[in-house]
């Protein structure tokens, strides 16, 4: 049993939603000026009680009910999250105890491409040790970010993902890559809270807990380190790129995806977005983005799907894989 098959899926958003509007009206901007630098009309950001732990116990949770899995049959749990429940324990302990999942648990912080990176590691996992995994994504940004920078507020959106991995006797792995660049630490950051820079007085007056962005090296670096993946994940599978029937990116900045595109030869009609109604949710973004197309009937068997991502640090990652014919259906609570 070297391969695994994807089972169940599923997605947690926030009710409240935040509109393009609603920001253009707080920060004097012209609602287009928003939309036009980032593809984003809505965003949904957490409310009293809801947490990144909580929203990734929804989505894990409703990809359980998909597989017909109890929890207590995962083996293994991962949440992939930049914006952890709280710096120790893991956030994966919290949602292991919501649960009830009676397997391992642990966390993956490589931000935006921490889903990709948590799938990887599931793919190792369910190589050395044959039983099911639950892989979650969840971030909660709109609470990192200054109430009072425009770059970053028009960006983060909050939510969770969450997919069901089982052995099986058949690989869909086409084909994978994961990277990172060290000398990059200082395009997206959190300054302050960490061992670098203990929490004080002065570092909460100064607001050095808030996220804080250098828009034109991420800009770069995403497009620079995103086809990189992408172009060497395409090599190792030995397919071209316009024989990708669906791209799943993560879902930071409409520009950012669209350089990507031209610059790799995948086609656009390829792309699953949902950019415009989530915005950035980091490690939940291409989960998200999956559930979406799933529900919708607009993946089939025997198609290539490939997730590829990139986050703060800087991290990417790709994944290149044929979706099995059956994946998900004669289960309970399947369509």
């Amino acid at each position: 049993m070297n391969g695994f098959e994807i089972t169940g899926w599923g997605m947690a958003v926030p009710e409240r939603v935040v509109t393009s509007t609603q920001l253009a009206e707080r920060f004097g901007v012209d609602e287009q000026w928003v939309v036009s630098r980032c593809g984003i009309r809505e965003r949904r950001a957490v409310g009293p009680g809801q947490t990144t732990a909580s929203l990734a116990v929804e989505a894990g949770r409703r990809a359980l009910e998909r597989a017909g899995r109890e929890p207590g049959e995962i083996a293994h749990l991962i949440v992939a999250t930049a914006t952890p429940e709280q710096p120790s324990p893991a956030t994966s302990a919290f949602v292991h105890h919501d649960l009830g999942i009676a397997g391992s648990a642990h966390d993956v912080n490589s931000e935006c491409a921490g889903f990709v990176y948590g799938l990887v590691q599931a793919m190792g996992l369910l190589r050395m040790d044959p039983r099911p995994v639950l892989l979650i994504g969840s971030d909660t940004h709109t609470l990192t970010v200054d109430p009072a920078d425009k770059d970053l507020s028009i960006l983060v959106g909050d939510g969770a993902g969450a997919l069901v991995l089982e052995p099986s006797a058949d690989d869909p792995v086409l084909g994978w890559n994961l990277g990172a660049d060290g000398r990059c630490t200082g395009s997206l950051k959190v300054l302050a809270g960490g061992s670098r820079m203990p929490t004080t007085e002065d570092t909460v007056r100064q607001g050095l807990h808030y996220a804080r962005i250098n828009g034109n090296e991420i800009y770069l670096n995403a497009v620079r380190y995103t086809v990189r993946t992408v172009r060497e994940t395409l090599a190792a599978a030995k397919v071209e790129a316009p024989e990708v029937c669906h791209v799943v990116p993560h879902q930071a900045n409409i520009r950012i995806i669209n350089s990507i595109v031209g610059h790799t030869g995948l086609r656009p009609e390829a792309l699953v977005t949902n950019l415009d109604k989530y915005g950035n949710t980091a490690s939940a973004s291409i989960p998200i983005a999956l559930t979406e197309a799933l529900d919708a009937g607009r993946i089939h068997g025997g198609d290539t799907v490939l997730l590829a991502g990139f986050g703060a640090g800087m991290t990417w990652g790709s994944v290149l894989l044929e979706w099995g014919a059956g994946w998900g259906d004669n289960r309970k609570g399947s369509a």
